[in-house]
């Protein structure tokens, strides 16, 4: 009887172990010493690192995209030039997606750095917060943004306060484009 209990609790916590375990993003080729990520990239170069194929699209304007979608659920996307080269990425993970993603730009985690710990770690920035309303995406959660270099940063997170999205801009982008 003890032998079932003590195989049913180490088999529990296992379960747990798997269901809330980290991964990485696999983005450390892609970021320079300071953990920012490096532009202009290839979407060979990226797809390389990630070790995931590039799936190109187009939207309703024709505009070229490049998409990947890591092993750990992160999805990356950005618009490709004319040239194809990448001067903006975009870093997302579904809400229902519960993994910790680390090796992200700036050393943040998906679905587990909070609005309190973005405020402090880019404190020197002018941070512009806003609360999200319940009709777009991550209903209920907050948006920062702020100008880093020649960058536009934008971060979402969901109700929970966990970082859900990540940009990294030329440009500032409508909050209702999204």
């Amino acid at each position: 009887m003890k032998t079932t209990a003590f195989r049913l609790t180490l088999l529990f916590q296992l379960l747990a172990l798997c269901a809330f375990a980290q991964k990485n993003a696999g983005l450390k080729h892609l970021l320079n010493k300071n953990s920012e990520f490096v532009f202009p990239q290839t979407p060979d170069r990226i797809s390389a690192a990630l070790g995931v194929k590039t799936i190109f699209s187009e939207d309703a304007n024709e505009q070229p995209y490049a998409n990947w979608t890591t092993k750990s659920g992160l999805e990356l996307y950005c618009s490709l030039g004319e040239d194809k080269n990448i001067n903006e990425m975009f870093f997302i993970i579904p809400e229902e997606n519960l993994t910790e993603v680390e090796g992200l730009p700036f050393n943040l985690v998906m679905n587990r750095t909070t609005p309190e710990q973005s405020a402090i770690k880019f404190s020197r920035y002018k941070i512009k917060k806003e609360k999200l309303g319940e009709d777009g995406q991550f209903p209920g959660g907050r948006r920062f943004t702020f100008k880093k270099g020649n960058r536009f940063i934008t971060l979402l997170f969901d109700r929970k306060n966990l970082l859900k999205f990540l940009s990294i801009t030329t440009e500032l982008i409508d909050p209702a484009v999204n």
